[in-house]
């Protein structure tokens, strides 16, 4: 699946170091399917070469105002006109400055003027002290209130040797805002809380129980519901995933950590979507040291306890989030979904077979509500997640069906 395909980005890039990140967004950009022009300020050709940029685009690259390879000499209009989004990045102080203001000396600048409602998302890139400038500060703001998009920045070690605020998001993230930026915003303004992957409970100091979970379906969703638009809390089981860009995640290991941070945040959340494949005991009588084989080969006699039955929780709060329950079955899906879903005071649960989800890159969501049964066909477990947001948000109070 290409995120990007058919959408033409206009990338800007101004003078700054971080000129040659944006090579690798670039080149991961086109793999999504977009069509990238590139348009360089005199400044940025200092710090990466237009060659390398139409190397990297296959296309030509633009920074002369009078360029003419344009048959009407107006390639400020030519450019923004028909254009899905405008990037700038890196962004320099100076090239905020004259978006907050307006101003238009050079083909980069005067084509976002001349852009025509045109979105507009700038990434910028400066040294610290730069970026907390109070006059810098007043123009993010003003840029804000203009409708454009800042993405970043980001806090870290900078090339002139110091650390703090001002870097620019790395491509990787710059890619993430741009396929975010497309979805539809169906979760504005929700904040939303996940749980994701295995729990693990200890038996001693080295050995635990766990399950197959690979936290893939809730990481999936978790993108998903930040792409919609909502703030999003991952309470997170062991799991070798990378963090969903703009996805607060919280680890932990066991079913009571989770629970415990859990109940912290549901009071504030607006929905909660518990996808983590959660342990239903933990071991009583777990050894403080290594469990050691006796010489009679005797089997350590484990004694098990419930966990706490987090979803049923939530669920009971009073004017708690709405509340959305997974179940992954291996038989009978239909039977046992909706017996969990009214067991457990859910008005939606989503269930799956977990043979065919375990370690899968597709899965075959069922919704189970009081509108009945609702199948979604075998889809990438991104695109799933997806169709289940749009989904959910159709579901919740007050919105519009």
């Amino acid at each position: 699946m290409l995120e990007l395909a058919n959408k033409r980005i206009v990338l800007g890039l101004t003078g700054g170091i971080a000129c040659y990140k944006i090579a690798e967004f670039i080149r991961r950009a086109t793999e999504q399917g977009a069509t990238i022009d590139v348009v360089m300020t005199e400044a940025a050709t200092h710090f990466i070469t237009p060659v390398t940029m139409q190397a990297l685009s296959g296309r030509p690259v633009y920074i002369d105002p009078w360029d003419a390879r344009v048959p009407n000499n107006m390639a400020h209009i030519n450019l923004s006109r028909g254009a899905d989004a405008i990037l700038v990045a890196p962004a320099s102080t100076d090239f905020m400055a004259k978006l907050a203001h307006g101003m238009a000396d050079d083909l980069l600048s005067t084509l976002c003027v001349a852009r025509a409602g045109s979105p507009l998302l700038v990434a910028p890139a400066m040294n610290r002290e730069m970026w907390l400038n109070p006059a810098t500060q007043r123009n993010a703001a003003l840029l804000r209130q203009d409708g454009i998009h800042i993405l970043g920045p980001a806090e870290g070690e900078q090339a002139c040797g110091e650390t703090g605020g001002g870097r620019m998001i790395e491509p990787d993230q710059i890619l993430a805002e741009m396929i975010a930026f497309f979805q539809p915003k169906v979760l504005a303004g929700r904040r939303v809380l996940m749980t994701a992957g295995p729990t693990s409970e200890r038996i001693d100091p080295i050995r635990v129980i766990t399950n197959r979970s690979s936290g893939k379906t809730g990481y999936a969703i978790a993108r998903a519901a930040r792409e919609a638009g909502a703030e999003v809390i991952l309470i997170s089981g062991p799991t070798a995933l990378p963090t969903p860009w703009g996805v607060t995640r919280v680890d932990v290991e066991s079913a009571r950590q989770m629970h415990a941070a859990v109940m912290r945040h549901a009071p504030d959340s607006d929905i909660f979507i518990s996808v983590a494949a959660v342990a239903d005991w933990h071991v009583v009588n777990a050894g403080d040291q290594k469990l050691k084989k006796t010489a009679s080969g005797a089997t350590p006699q484990l004694e098990f306890a419930p966990n706490p039955d987090i979803l049923a929780e939530v669920a009971a709060l009073r004017n708690g989030p709405w509340c959305v329950g997974f179940a992954a079955e291996t038989e009978n899906l239909n039977e046992y979904a909706e017996a969990k879903r009214r067991r457990k005071g859910v008005p939606l649960l989503v269930g799956n077979l977990a043979q065919h989800a375990m370690d899968a890159d597709f899965t075959e969501f069922v919704l189970f509500d009081d509108r009945g049964q609702t199948s979604f066909s075998p889809q990438p477990k991104l695109q799933a997640a997806r169709t289940l947001v749009a989904a959910i948000s159709q579901r919740l109070p007050n919105t519009t069906q």
